[in-house]
């Protein structure tokens, strides 16, 4: 049996450390909840936000979502949060986080297997050519320039990186595309898009050539799971940005 998640109205946190957020985004955003029981709990994560990691005093994914189930549960002391994927500061979308080890350990596991299914929507300069098709590259981190890198794959420590694509609609402006991960490498589809010579609306690092208020134009769509519990399959869908929607209409 499957069942799909789509977004609820946003629970809004009161927020008492300092935004992570970048100039002009709100102070205290919402937290935009797709699904949440006792062993999950998903969120349309926004642009700007980034998972983990910050320095202390700063608003990540994992603060406000503790501070959420804190507040919505009146828990004392510490929450439990395990993160089992990670989106980057300036991508949006579809998150999911662990509310037990357990289900941590065994949502590790299908993102390990490669058994859970994540689809990505992003807005490129131009149109692929192909419109439709499957990339396969090998990258490694450049340490000069900082970033991810298209190699050989005869080079030391390359990673095979894979994904498919498909357009779903083309404008003016850019070109919106669905991506379909098979393998999760760092910055992979920005990276392999940019490598096409279609890179992503906002992604000066990966060569575009256009700047965006926040963030770049790639979000997280769908992500579809077993629940570590019940075992039953959860598609998850994250409605997109207003900076994306526009283009969100399908030929």
């Amino acid at each position: 049996m499957q069942t799909e998640y789509a977004a609820a109205p946003p629970q809004w946190v009161s927020l008492s450390r300092t935004t992570g957020y970048r100039e002009g985004m709100p102070k205290t955003p919402p937290l935009d909840v797709l699904f949440e029981d006792n062993h999950l709990l998903v969120i349309n994560k926004p642009v700007g936000l980034p998972t983990q990691g910050v320095v202390e005093g700063a608003t990540s994914v994992v603060t406000a979502a503790k501070d959420y189930l804190k507040q919505k549960y009146k828990k004392p002391g510490n929450v439990y949060l395990g993160v089992v994927s990670r989106l980057d500061a300036s991508v949006s979308g579809v998150l999911v986080l662990a509310r037990t080890s357990k289900a941590a350990a065994r949502l590790n596991e299908q993102f390990r297997e490669r058994t859970a299914k994540k689809t990505y929507w992003a807005v490129v300069e131009r149109p692929p050519d192909p419109p439709a098709g499957e990339l396969t590259d090998w990258l490694k981190k450049d340490e000069k320039l900082q970033r991810m890198a298209v190699v050989s794959r005869h080079t030391i420590g390359a990673q095979k990186a894979k994904l498919t694509y498909r357009t779903l609609n083309k404008q003016p402006l850019g070109c919106l595309i669905e991506v379909e991960l098979e393998t999760g490498r760092k910055h992979q589809i920005r990276v392999q898009l940019a490598h096409l010579g279609c890179p992503i609306l906002g992604d000066r690092k990966y060569g575009s050539r256009r700047k965006l208020p926040a963030g770049i134009a790639l979000h997280a769509h769908t992500l579809e799971i077993n629940h570590p519990v019940s075992k039953e399959v959860l598609r998850l869908v994250a409605p997109p940005p207003k900076s994306l929607a526009t283009y969100a209409k399908a030929d």
